[in-house]
């Protein structure tokens, strides 16, 4: 189950569990849209991975499988 991470980890803006503007790599690493392909080109910064959009969790879903409220920040160059 992916962890929904709640921000992007570059510039950390707020990002929703149910957002349709989140890009994630295989492993979890989380931005919005800006960074991953203004800044990025769509490839992961950490481990050079595809940054596709992250599938949203069902609004129904978040209260037995809520998202992670545990906030990644890394300096990127």
């Amino acid at each position: 189950m992916l962890k929904m991470r709640p921000n992007c980890e570059s510039c950390d803006a707020d990002i929703a569990a149910d957002a349709t503007d989140a890009f994630i790599c295989s492993f979890e690493c989380t931005f919005c849209i800006d960074c991953a392909k203004s800044r990025f080109n769509g490839v992961c910064p950490n481990c050079g991975g595809e940054l596709l959009r992250r599938p949203a969790r069902p609004e129904a879903l978040l209260d037995k499988y809520p998202a992670s409220s545990s906030r990644v920040v890394k300096q990127h160059k």
